[in-house]
């Protein structure tokens, strides 16, 4: 009985001494000595993150700063409307800089031509042209010029030819194609502009003579 107690006793004083939130030491172990591992930690959060998708291509890049292409152009697709629909608001608002997504490139303008200046040609020369151009148009639409409807751009596709290289000042060739119409409504008649001269750029169509050569 005596045995007993003193055992008790014993397995009291220890659970006493234990600091807080330590488990007791088993019996015959002295925890100031070899104190218990701590619980196991759990596995560190992973650091690996998924793979981001490719940015998507910036649909504001100059066309001009890429190289020329032999791709014949067609008179077709989203962006080859879009360029076109830009002519026609620069023209119907009386607004050229609305119309310069289908002027041909500087970049590209200056790759082209084997001329000193071509930045300065294509300023002062073929842009000024253009938007002198644009505004003359804009008066043949008459008094209410946002009710003109463009209807289509009838490109001769069977006429464009490629221009090879020193035939035209050029160091780089480019298809070329003379007599393009734009086609538009006006007082329920179709009636139509003349586009003096388009050339290619890496297979698509832009202007650089708009009405006649200057």
């Amino acid at each position: 009985m005596l045995r007993g107690s003193v055992v008790a006793l014993l397995i009291l004083a220890s659970l006493v001494g234990c600091r807080h939130g330590e488990p007791p030491a088993p019996l015959g172990v002295d925890a100031a000595v070899a104190p218990l591992p701590p619980p196991p930690l759990s596995a560190p959060p992973t650091t690996a993150q998924a793979t981001p998708p490719p940015a998507a291509p910036d649909a504001g890049a100059d066309p001009g700063a890429l190289p020329q292409s032999k791709e014949r152009p067609e008179a077709s697709g989203a962006a080859y409307d879009a360029r076109i629909a830009a002519l026609w608001e620069g023209i119907a608002k009386d607004d050229p800089e609305r119309a310069m997504p289908f002027f041909f490139p500087l970049a590209a303008y200056e790759q082209v031509k084997a001329i000193t200046n071509a930045g300065s040609d294509w300023r002062r020369r073929l842009v000024a042209a253009y938007k002198r151009d644009i505004h003359a148009l804009h008066k043949r639409l008459g008094e209410h010029p946002e009710q003109v409807k463009l209807l289509r751009a009838e490109v001769p596709q069977e006429r464009a030819r490629w221009v090879e290289p020193n035939e035209e000042s050029n160091k780089l060739g480019y298809y070329r194609v003379y007599g393009t119409r734009l086609v538009f409504e006006l007082d329920g008649k179709e009636r139509g502009f003349e586009v003096t001269s388009l050339i290619s750029w890496r297979g698509e169509w832009y202007v650089v003579h708009l009405t006649g050569f200057k």
